[in-house]
């Protein structure tokens, strides 16, 4: 069964995040869903609204991600997973996190935690304009099999 992937950002940025997803594997759209939260709603509504994504994903793996930690998304975030079993929750959320996680959609949970956060984080570095052939790439990955050159 594959996890699901949960998106709650600050609008328009889970929405925007899936639709990225979507372009790039086209069949994910069961796999990922979005809560896009507004500045104006009230915290009670935005977790209700994510209670009622998820009605359905009772037996299912899910994979919370959410952009900022200490914001209303990941402070209603962290309030739906608490005593939800298979549910994880990470923060910091990135295209390359999204995508990862997708890639690897039907790994084991914890192992797709782990998947996602090197994805996060390998996908932000700075890229030299002179001379790309330069740049140094670190190894943070615990697979080295995820990403050859």
């Amino acid at each position: 069964m594959n996890t699901l992937i949960f998106l709650i950002a600050h609008a328009p940025l889970a929405h925007a995040l899936r639709e990225c997803a979507l372009h790039v594997f086209s069949d994910c759209a069961d796999d990922v869903r979005a809560l896009d939260v507004h500045a104006d709603a009230a915290p009670e509504q935005t977790l209700e609204r994510a209670r009622t994504l998820l009605e359905d994903c009772a037996e299912r793996p899910v994979l919370v991600l959410t952009d900022l930690f200490g914001a209303t998304p990941c402070n209603m975030a962290q309030r739906l997973v608490e005593g939800r079993a298979a549910t994880r929750l990470v923060t910091g959320v990135n295209l390359p996190m999204l995508l990862r996680a997708v890639s690897y959609r039907t790994e084991s949970l914890d192992l797709l935690v782990q998947r996602a956060v090197v994805g996060g984080t390998q996908g932000v570095m700075q890229v030299a304009v002179r001379a790309p052939q330069n740049q140094v790439r670190p190894i943070h990955d615990q697979d080295p099999q995820d990403h050859q050159q």
